[in-house]
């Protein structure tokens, strides 16, 4: 029996098989398994075209046998099989793909077919855990078996065999077990289960293996009634089918109920609740696929931990491709589960990666115009689910809004949620604008930790006076998210601290205003002179009606974003973000009593006196910003003096 040479530079190519194209070398199973799939194809269709009736789908199936004493792993299918010189083409010729040269030559009868290998190299993944190989395969429509056999890159060889049916056998020679590598692990029944439930779970063929179980003998009625009855346990071995063979989302959308999607929600992506959301959807087109997705009722509870991942399963004809492909969907959407199936993908050679992204990104741009179209309807029709929704994510939609310099704030602005002064539910921007009132020139926010702290903020007095909607800023990024934004529907975003609110003033205001200042123009500047670089000015307020003192800020930094700025800074060891700091304006109301308390020390000359009452103030507009005072330690000082 001669020995033949592998075709395509055997030892490198056959090397690069085993050590660079494969990341995980269970891998090999779920490409024979693919390959057997793909030979009952064939199979299936060319009995068609030949005009074979009677024969259904499940007539055809994929077998798995563990040898463990031989140490040998078989994976036999009824598909079509290999002549001679299929398996000298097939398999002596790396890289050249029998399914691909079938589905060409006919195109027109399975043009229908989910034919899954492409590039001919999968047979060659069982090198990394084989020390031998034999295909013994007996081909549609001949008498004759051959088999094949190889210990790899020295070359192979085809000898008669005996096979009664059509079909291929595939046995596996595992190597040895060494310290590093435990090779009889594919010999345990329940490894080849979960490798098959994890990357063959939806091949359309039955995948059966005869597993060993165990079960209580039998036992009389008296037997069992005596005081000394003990139970037997016998065991035994029956076929069990390993594979789901119709994925869900394969499945009819009227014939799958609730309890089926949370059922598979809950099961596949370990989640303890039914999920708020199902979407499920088919496309046909240039670009076809299958999405099964899930918007989760809780977040999950690793999501804000460094180590989750977001993305969606990837799989090819029902095969699954990547556990986690990001580039499905954009970051915002990451908490979204499920998957995405298409016989379109153009993948590498390892079925691994993709080879190319230009499907992928079709795919995309298609899932998340769905997500964004369905999360629009739930907020119109659903709007207690969509709140329930955006309490738990609506954080990352406005992150999305803010990421990529507001590269998606079109997309996501009017999914934005928030609470405000005047509305006892979460309202949209639209909602907020078609509240405006007529002289309202701007969308007013504010922002701090709770909305009970920002219904108690100094800067609240004018807008309730005024009867103007305020939006309460409760999260870190929302400032940041209308700075992206920049204005809705031609309303610019207005802090209520922004020391120019745009409000009409009368001439008359302006100048009354004017004189007020220059009145207290020597008290204002002494307070300054006493604060010094701290704030950028000190001036009568307009807006302050029952309290003291706030600050206001002219330079877009507020004083949140400072707070936000430099907790950052802290956490991150960035220097450059501690710098940061908003422009300060302190405000006061010069009608109330402490007022002229403050105007006599400095008519008095009493710069101490002046100095304490300037720092008392400056420190309570940062208690009431919720900042921490500079130094606990003198106002504690100043705050006795006062009690004296």
């Amino acid at each position: 029996m001669e020995k033949m040479k592998f075709k395509a530079e055997s030892q490198r190519l056959l090397d690069m098989m085993i050590n660079s194209i494969y990341t995980n070398r269970e891998i090999f199973m779920r490409e024979l398994v693919s390959n057997a799939s793909d030979a009952i194809d064939k199979r299936y269709y060319k009995e068609a075209e030949d005009g074979c009736t009677g024969k259904s789908r499940d007539d055809y199936e994929i077998r798995i046998a563990v040898d463990k004493d031989a140490r040998t792993l078989t994976i036999s299918d009824n598909g079509i099989g290999m002549s001679k010189e299929e398996l000298e083409n097939n398999l002596g010729i790396i890289a050249n793909s029998g399914s691909l040269k079938f589905k060409a030559d006919n195109a027109e009868s399975m043009k229908d077919a989910d034919i899954i290998g492409q590039f001919g190299v999968g047979f060659y993944s069982a090198f990394m855990v084989a020390k031998k190989i034999q295909v013994i395969s007996k081909a549609y429509g001949s008498d004759q078996t051959y088999m094949w056999e190889s210990e790899g890159a020295e070359g192979f060889t085809i000898d008669k065999a005996e096979r009664t049916d059509v079909g291929t056998d595939i046995i596996i020679y595992l190597r040895d077990d060494t310290e590093d590598d435990k090779y009889s692990e594919f010999l345990d029944e329940f490894r080849i289960k979960s490798i098959i439930k994890q990357y063959s779970d939806y091949i359309r063929y039955p995948i059966v293996m005869n597993v060993t179980k165990q079960r209580q003998k039998p036992a009389s009625e008296e037997e069992m009634n005596s005081e000394d009855y003990k139970p037997e346990y016998e065991t035994y071995t029956e076929d069990e089918k390993l594979n789901s063979m119709v994925p869900l989302w394969k499945m009819k959308k009227i014939e799958i109920t609730d309890d089926q999607y949370s059922d598979f929600y809950k099961k596949t992506y370990m989640a303890w609740s039914d999920p708020l959301k199902v979407i499920h959807t088919n496309v046909e087109g240039v670009i076809s696929y299958d999405a099964l997705l899930f918007v989760p009722s809780d977040v999950p509870f690793n999501y804000y931990n460094k180590d989750f991942k977001p993305g969606l399963q990837l799989y090819s004809s029902g095969v699954l491709i990547m556990d986690k492909c990001e580039d499905l969907l954009p970051s915002y959407f990451g908490f979204i589960s499920g998957l995405v199936d298409s016989p379109d993908l153009s993948l590498n050679i390892s079925r691994e990666m993709l080879q190319q992204d230009r499907q992928l990104r079709a795919i995309a741009q298609r899932l998340e115009k769905k997500l964004l179209q369905t999360f629009g309807e739930m907020r119109d029709k659903e709007s207690e689910k969509y709140e329930k929704f955006f309490e738990n994510f609506g954080i990352q939609l406005k992150y999305g809004v803010y990421d990529n310099f507001g590269a998606d704030k079109d997309k996501l602005k009017d999914l934005l949620l928030y609470y405000s002064s005047t509305t006892e539910s979460m309202t949209t921007l639209k909602d907020y604008v078609s509240r405006m009132a007529d002289d309202q020139k701007y969308i007013y926010y504010a922002a701090g930790e709770s909305r009970s702290k920002i219904k108690m903020m100094p800067q609240m007095d004018l807008f309730e006076d005024k009867g103007y909607e305020v939006l309460y800023c409760t999260d870190n990024i929302d400032e940041f998210a209308f700075m992206a934004m920049r204005e809705y529907d031609g309303k610019e975003f207005k802090n209520i601290s922004d020391k120019d609110l745009g409000f009409e003033k009368t001439e008359e205001e302006v100048k009354a205003q004017a004189d007020k200042n220059e009145a207290a123009k020597s008290t204002l500047g002494a307070i300054k002179e006493a604060l010094g670089d701290k704030v950028s000015s000190v001036i009568l307020s307009t807006r302050l009606k029952n309290h003291p003192v706030c600050f206001a800020t002219s330079d877009g930094v507020s004083i949140e974003m400072e707070k936000i700025l430099k907790a950052q800074a802290a956490m991150s060891g960035n220097k450059e973000l501690s710098g940061v700091e908003a422009d300060k304006v302190l405000e006061l109301n010069g009608d109330l009593p402490f007022f002229d308390a403050i105007k006599k020390a400095v008519e008095a000359g009493d710069s101490d006196k002046v100095n304490d009452y300037a720092n008392l103030l400056y420190d309570q507009a940062l208690v009431l910003e919720g900042m921490p005072v500079e130094d606990p330690l003198a106002f504690g000082e100043r705050i006795c003096k006062l009690m004296k």
